[in-house]
């Protein structure tokens, strides 16, 4: 039923990669031949992919690929399957498509995948709310190489990463509801980013300069042998900013530093890896939080720690894994003026120790886990008092609230593997000591057939749930009203969908229809205070239902017309949405009800040069829902149509690059009343010895 590994001389040939728990893959320091998942939004464009040999060895190169193209396994399921046998839709980025993308961060890069939402308040990704399938930010599970890297404070600071994406081999995307295979926080979705694990020792640093003075350098180095391999990066970026406030001062401008450092002990016995990492940013917060106040500003450093061990023979496999994060959070409603108005100070620490097994039998494959995850806050504002004040570091305050939580999750899967068919069911219970609730079971069940050798059907059954923020339980500043009993809130999702992909083309086709319960969210309905500030209301909405559509097209066009070598690749992908909110008319919501109804995506490769690649992005959006300007008019969320391109001259071990961002220079809005940039030029050169 689980195929071994297959050793043909120098080549490997890995039908399950190692069974690998954070990984789609890993290199084992020799040649290997893999499959390479079809992405609908984001095709592989690089030098490397265009043909300078025969016609033979470039379609004998395509055939190798397409022929293991569904062996790599991913971790859509606690127990590592391969990608042919998974009854859900995931997406993957791979490096190569990273790297030819018009962005300087994750989160622009998630701008391209048809399901997910990114909404930006500041440029290049400096505070950006990502969400997937009509969700918001709090809804999805964010992982840095398999360990989560979140914030229990606010889903604002979730995309805090301390790599840059220089650095990052592969994003993993999983849509929908992935209690069973990630726990609470995945209500609608996770997302993993994967960082570099270097075969071979290298070093380099890139520079890149852009509009509004922005400034990104950064250095790496990696060293390699059999057994040891160690990775290290630092980066520092910089901008004046795209917006002013009103006496003509910074609004916008932002500086980050970035430190990332990650080890892997492998032999044929067991894998150890460890990681840390660290990430400051200082930007200028214009109106991001509050449209009275263009003066905003906000320091967040984020520190994280992990060890992930893995053992490779034996019936039963275990991988344990320890994790620490810590977050400090500096607000300031008017810049550099305490006296104003008091600082929010905030110190998140999260606490993780997890404990995953599996093993084959004769019935199948079953896994079997457990985490125990500590959430712990001080602030000045949040939580509640304290009994022993804590000294804020660096300033003549003191935490005075506070609140720490323990969330229990336990998992059960088995899977069966037929010769057409896969069977994956599960359970995940949870018990978290905030909400004093009892043992809750979420089941799940995901079906898969294969129709053809390139045609696969699915079918999926999944529950999850989401514990509140500590924002959403107790933030009660400035208008805001929260409410420390909220309810944890629960999904259930149905989606099927077909999958059909070979050497030429890929498509895949989904609807799906997702009932919320206790859907939590900040609602106004127009209320003022005494003093003529707006209420947002922090509530669990009741139910709310979610019908949609996805589907996505890759066409090889340098395989489809063989004749030519301009035209590479083109991507198209579609994703429509619809939620019943008849029961709240009149309402204006800060998330919930302000999805994404339609996204369309288009990206063209094109190597105008063996070297010389082009890569145009066009991208339309349309959003529901309202928002309330400073007079307190209504507006709704207008669509717009973005173009972005990329021209590269990739060498070897060198690569210089332009790029613009939104061409035609749109005037465009993502959230309420944050305009977003206009044109924006960037160049950069890199280079790796």
């Amino acid at each position: 039923m689980y195929k071994p590994i297959l050793n043909k001389g120098n080549v490997l040939k890995f039908k399950r990669f190692s069974n690998r728990g954070y990984s789609l893959f890993a290199v084992l320091g020799k040649e290997v031949v893999i499959g390479v998942l079809s992405v609908a939004t984001l095709q592989n464009a690089t030098a490397k992919g265009i043909s300078i040999e025969t016609e033979k060895a470039d379609q004998d190169t395509i055939m190798a690929k397409t022929m293991l193209l569904d062996e790599v396994e991913v971790r859509a399921t606690r127990a590592p399957l391969a990608f042919n046998e998974q009854a859900r839709m995931v997406t993957v980025l791979t490096h190569e498509q990273i790297a030819t993308a018009p962005v300087q961060s994750v989160n622009d890069l998630l701008k391209y995948v048809s399901s997910v939402d990114v909404r930006q308040k500041g440029a290049l990704g400096v505070l950006t709310d990502v969400s997937i399938r009509g969700g918001n930010a709090e809804q999805i599970a964010v992982l840095l190489n398999g360990i989560h890297i979140g914030d229990a404070q606010t889903g604002h600071n979730a995309f805090d990463f301390p790599v840059d994406v220089n650095e990052i081999e592969r994003i993993e995307v999983l849509e929908g509801p992935a209690g069973r295979a990630y726990g609470t926080s995945s209500l609608l979705g996770t997302i993993n980013i994967i960082t570099k694990n270097p075969s071979r020792p290298s070093y380099g640093g890139h520079l890149r300069g852009g509009s509004y003075g922005f400034f990104n350098a950064g250095l790496h180095a990696h060293f390699a042998s059999p057994q040891w391999r160690n990775q290290f990066s630092a980066s520092y970026t910089r901008s004046d900013g795209y917006l002013r406030n009103k006496q003509g001062g910074l609004s916008a401008d932002f500086r980050a530093v970035k430190f990332f450092y990650a080890g892997t002990y492998d032999t044929d016995r067991l894998r150890l890896r460890w990681q840390t990492g660290l990430s400051q940013k200082d930007f200028g917060s214009n109106t991001f939080y509050s449209s009275r106040f263009d003066n905003q500003f906000e320091h967040t450093l984020k520190t994280f720690a992990a060890v992930q061990g893995e053992n490779k023979v034996g019936a039963l496999r275990i991988r344990p894994a320890v994790y620490w994060n810590r977050t400090y959070d500096r607000f300031e409603l008017i810049r550099s003026a305490p006296d104003k108005y008091p600082f929010n100070y905030h110190r998140t620490d999260v606490y993780g120790l997890s404990l995953n097994t599996y093993f084959d039998w004769q019935l199948g494959r079953t896994a079997l886990s457990g985490e125990v995850r500590q959430e712990e806050i001080l602030s000045t504002n949040l939580g509640y008092p304290l009994e022993y004040l804590h000294t804020v570091s660096g300033a003549d305050v003191f935490y005075v609230k506070g609140l720490h939580r323990t969330n229990l999750q336990f998992f059960a899967e088995h899977n069966v593997l037929l010769r057409r068919w896969t069977f994956s069911g599960g359970l995940l219970a949870v018990k978290n000591s905030q909400a004093d609730m009892p043992l809750r079971l979420y089941p799940s069940l995901d079906i898969s057939y294969q129709l053809t050798d390139g045609l696969r059907a699915y079918f999926s059954y999944n529950t999850s749930l989401r514990m509140p923020s500590f924002t959403e339980l107790f933030y009660s500043v400035g208008g805001h009203k929260a409410d420390p009993n909220l309810a944890p809130e629960e999904l259930e999702a149905v989606e099927v969908g077909l999958k059909y992909g070979d050497a030429r083309f890929t498509g895949k086709f989904n609807v799906f229809h997702n009932r919320h319960k206790n859907l939590i969210d900040w609602i106004s309905d127009g209320t003022m205070d005494a003093s003529g500030t707006l209420i947002w209301k922090s509530v669990n909405f009741g139910r709310i239902t979610t019908v949609g559509f996805q589907s996505s097209f890759d066409i090889k066009l340098s395989q489809l017309f063989r004749n030519q070598r301009v035209l590479q690749s083109l991507s198209l992908s579609y994703a429509f949405l619809h939620q019943n909110q008849k029961d709240y008319v009149g309402i204006v919501s800060k998330y919930a009800l302000e999805y994404l109804k339609n996204k369309f995506v288009a990206r063209l490769d094109m190597a105008l040069l063996p070297q010389l690649l082009l890569t145009t992005s066009y991208r339309f959006q349309h959003r529901m829902g309202t928002y309330l300007d400073v007079a307190g008019g209504r507006h709704s969320y207008a669509s717009y149509a973005l173009v972005d391109a990329r021209l590269s001259w990739q060498a070897r071990g060198w690569t210089a690059y332009v790029e613009t961002n939104n061409v035609f220079n749109r005037s465009y809005v993502d959230y309420g009343n944050v305009p977003q940039p206009g044109r924006w030029f960037v160049g950069g050169f890199s280079v790796t010895l």
